[in-house]
C-alpha cells in the first residue's frame, strides 16, 4: 500500500472540492487510477459546505452557560454543542463527550483549529450522501472508480493523543468480518471484526497531520479493502451501546447510581 499526501492550500467556503482535489493531484503529477481510495479530511468537507459559523452570532443559553462552567468553555461554544450533540454523556476540561451521527466524539466534532479567530467548523452534514455524490462527480470527470473515505480525528479511551476515524465511505466495505472464520491454531472466531475503515483513515490521518501541515487530502494506492460500490455512514459503522465494552459498562454503571 502506498500513500500519497496532497496539499491543497487553504480550501475557502463553497469551493468545489472534486476541482481542488483534482487540481491539486494534477499539480503534484499524480493521476488517479482504479481501485485508488481519496481520504479527505473532513474539515474541508466542512469548509466546502458553508459548515463555518461564528461565535458572536449565536446567543447562549442557559443551559449553555452551565456547560460552560463545568468543563471550561466559552458559553458561545457550549451552546453549539448543545445544538449539535444527540447525546452529551460528560467531559473533562475543555472537551465534552457527545454522541454525533452514530459516533462518540469530543464536542460534537466541533473544532476551532484551523479556522478565522472568532469561528468554529462544524462537522460535515449529510456526509452519506456526500461521499457518493463525490464519488460519482470523481467517475464522471475522470473516469476512475475510486473509493472515498472522510476522515476525522478520534480518540481511544486512556490513549494519548488523536488516531483516525472514519465518518462516511464509499466504495469499499469498512468492516471486515472474522466471525466464525479459524485463528492460527484452528479455533472458531466469536467476536472479531476489524475496523478496515479506521485502519485506513488513521493511516490517511498521519499524513493530514493536526496542525498547519496543509493536506487534507490523502490519495491511497494498493489499500487491502474490498472494494463494492456501497456507501457507509457512521451509523453503519456503529454497534448497539449494550454490545461496545466502553458503553456497555458506562451504561451499567450509572444504572447502579
Amino acid at each position: 500500500m502506498r500513500l500519497y499526501a496532497v496539499k491543497t492550500g487553504i480550501v475557502k467556503t463553497d469551493d468545489d472540492l472534486v476541482d481542488v482535489v483534482l487540481d491539486s493531484l494534477k499539480a503534484q503529477e499524480l493521476q488517479l487510477e482504479d481501485n485508488d481510495v481519496l481520504a479527505l479530511a473532513s474539515k474541508v468537507v466542512s469548509y466546502s459546505q458553508g459548515r463555518l459559523a461564528r461565535l458572536s452570532d449565536i446567543k447562549p443559553s442557559e443551559k449553555a452557560k452551565e456547560l460552560a462552567k463545568r468543563f471550561s468553555l466559552r458559553p458561545e461554544f457550549a451552546e453549539f454543542i448543545l445544538r449539535e450533540a444527540d447525546k452529551i454523556y460528560g467531559g473533562v476540561e475543555r472537551a465534552v463527550l457527545t454522541l454525533k451521527n452514530g459516533a462518540l466524539t469530543p464536542n460534537a466534532g466541533i473544532d476551532n483549529k484551523n479556522a478565522s479567530e472568532g469561528y468554529v467548523v462544524l462537522w460535515p452534514r449529510d456526509l452519506k450522501n456526500w461521499v457518493k455524490s463525490f464519488r460519482e462527480e470523481i467517475k464522471l470527470r475522470t473516469g476512475k472508480c475510486v473509493g472515498v473515505l472522510v476522515v476525522d480525528s478520534g480518540l481511544v479511551p486512556l490513549r494519548i493523543g488523536t488516531v483516525g476515524l472514519a465518518l462516511a465511505v464509499a466504495g469499499f466495505k469498512p468492516i471486515r468480518d472474522h466471525r466464525n472464520a479459524s485463528d492460527l491454531y484452528g479455533k472458531r472466531i466469536v467476536m472479531t471484526r476489524h475496523a478496515v475503515a479506521d485502519d485506513l483513515a488513521s493511516a490517511a490521518h498521519l499524513l493530514m497531520g493536526e496542525a498547519a501541515e496543509g493536506t487534507p487530502v490523502v490519495l491511497v494506492r494498493n489499500a487491502p479493502v474490498e472494494f463494492d460500490d456501497g456507501v457507509y455512514g457512521a451509523v453503519d459503522m456503529m454497534m448497539p451501546s449494550g454490545e461496545c465494552i466502553f458503553m456497555g459498562t458506562l451504561d451499567s454503571l450509572s444504572e447502579r447510581t
